[in-house]
């Protein structure tokens, strides 16, 4: 039996969305700012060779010993990317959101979140652990965006 989580974070940037927005699209800026190990190429599939991944693109990131695929679902330039699990060993319908909005005092504000499938028992553990990854993600993808700003 499955259980459904969620993660939920939000963190703010100085950068205006253009800055953040090219950084979350070209997957091989991901293991730079993020908490990825490195973009696996050989088991990724229609990667764009400028960085600027499209709808159905496979993403598929080292962390640890672990490789996890995500497939872009929405690009909605500057504003929202979506993703789903391609092939994931531990989550199932895995589907996630990066929103990009005008903070209210200038810069941008990021909202991450999504939701996902585990077997039972395995939500105890891995919900409050995604809940910090992602924190880390989005705080390393706003600060990250930050310094390339200037």
């Amino acid at each position: 039996m499955k259980s459904r989580q969620r993660y939920d974070v939000t963190a703010r940037s100085k950068a205006p969305a253009s800055v953040i927005w090219a950084l979350m699209l070209d997957a091989a800026s991901w293991p730079v700012w993020s908490c990825v190990d490195s973009l696996e190429r050989e088991r990724s599939a229609g990667l764009d060779p400028e960085g600027r991944d499209r709808v159905g693109a496979v993403r598929a990131f080292r962390t640890g010993r672990m490789v996890t695929g995500e497939r872009l679902t929405m690009v909605e330039p500057e504003k929202r990317l979506a993703y789903e699990d391609a092939f994931n060993p531990v989550m199932r319908d895995y589907q996630a959101t990066i929103e990009l909005e005008p903070a209210p005092d200038a810069g941008t504000s990021i909202h991450w979140y999504g939701a996902y499938s585990t077997r039972w028992g395995m939500g105890w553990y891995l919900g409050p652990y995604l809940q910090r990854y992602m924190r880390k993600m989005a705080d390393g993808l706003a600060a990250h965006a930050e310094m390339i700003r200037r």
